[in-house]
């Protein structure tokens, strides 16, 4: 035991230039009671554990090798735990993935966590269905699914090179013979992992539709929305000319009621041709001066036009002519002008 204590600690202040067997490594590790570098396995069933399935794995798989590390979980909790690393060849036409597999502090009755590097040339596929393109954590259908004593390392390792062989978290073209996959060739366990990715891309493909849909319903519910506002805008609108078009109404009634008052009383039978126009008052001193320059006007007007014609029949000269149209637009000048300074539009006289 004082043996495997001095390996450890050698093997843990030296930089593994001149690494000893794996097993000398294991057992150096699981021995280690150095408050720096002792693992956070406490339990000597579970080291037992941890030792057997350990060397298991490394016989299987020679690629990988042990290492004991300090590992951060999620909630900001930093532990010893010992690790298998190194690459794995799922395929002879593919890269090697670089993983990680870390032995969880509750391990064999917690799952392993398995890490694919995401420091190599080949970048992980967006959305792939077991890793994770931010992080490189595996995520398949055995380990969520993990449960002791059933399940150990040495099959992990199994199950990974059967789903990375079909689905390789790197990009890169692969072979049709690559793909081809039987169902009477696999397990219930790789069948399930293999429905387990196809149901993922059906996911991700439906969740793109979706996401297009939503964005278009959202596109189409704007233009309603735009349309609400503005066919409320255009309802204002006609209330408002409603309102004032009733208002113009009431204002036209009641002038028309007032009209018809007058002329029941102002019968047109009871005056005679003369009388008509005198029905007809200036109810002020500025309407009288309206009317009076309106016929003026209206006067000289006609008179204008009366010498028109008879200068056209010759029976006035060009010269009285000349000499009264100049006086009748002197007058008109100044009364229309009287009408200016009252305040009163020229309109009038169209």
């Amino acid at each position: 035991m004082d043996y495997l204590k001095s390996l450890a600690h050698e093997l843990f202040s030296t930089n593994f230039e001149t690494p000893p067997s794996s097993i000398q490594f294991i057992d150096a590790a699981l021995s280690c009671t150095s408050p720096i570098f002792a693992p956070s396995y406490t339990d000597p069933n579970q080291i037992s554990i941890i030792r057997r399935h350990l060397i298991s794995l490394l016989q299987n798989c020679p690629s990988l090798k042990p290492s004991i590390d300090a590992f951060a979980h999620d909630n900001g909790s930093t532990v010893n735990l010992l690790n298998a690393n190194g690459e794995l060849q799922v395929s002879s036409s593919t890269p090697p993935i670089p993983l990680t597999i870390w032995l969880h502090e509750s391990y064999p009755f917690v799952a392993p966590i398995v890490l694919v590097s995401t420091n190599t040339t080949y970048p992980i596929y967006n959305n792939h269905p077991f890793v994770d393109s931010n992080s490189g954590a595996i995520s398949s259908f055995y380990l969520v699914n993990w449960k002791y004593p059933g399940c150990n390392l040495s099959e992990l390792v199994h199950n990974l090179v059967k789903i990375l062989s079909h689905n390789h978290p790197f990009f890169y073209s692969p072979s049709s013979d690559n793909n081809f996959f039987h169902p009477s060739l696999a397990s219930r366990r790789e069948a399930v992992d293999r429905l387990s990715c196809t149901l993922h891309y059906d996911t991700m493909e439906l969740l793109t539709k979706t996401h297009e849909e939503v964005e278009e319903l959202s596109s189409i519910r704007e233009q309603m929305v735009r349309r609400g506002i503005l066919a409320e805008f255009t309802v204002d609108e006609h209330e408002n000319e409603r309102t004032e078009l009733k208002e113009r109404v009431k204002i036209l009634t009641d002038e028309a009621d007032k009209l018809s008052s007058w002329l029941r009383v102002n019968d047109q039978s009871s005056f005679s041709e003369h009388q008509i126009e005198d029905a007809f008052e200036a109810t002020d001193e500025n309407s009288k001066l309206l009317l009076d320059c309106l016929a003026a006007d209206r006067a000289t007007e006609d008179l204008i036009y009366s010498l028109d014609k008879v200068v056209e029949q010759g029976v006035v000269p060009l010269g009285t002519y000349l000499k009264q149209v100049r006086l009748l637009a002197r007058d008109q000048f100044f009364g229309r002008a009287k009408l200016v300074k009252m305040g009163i539009s020229l309109q009038w006289l169209d």
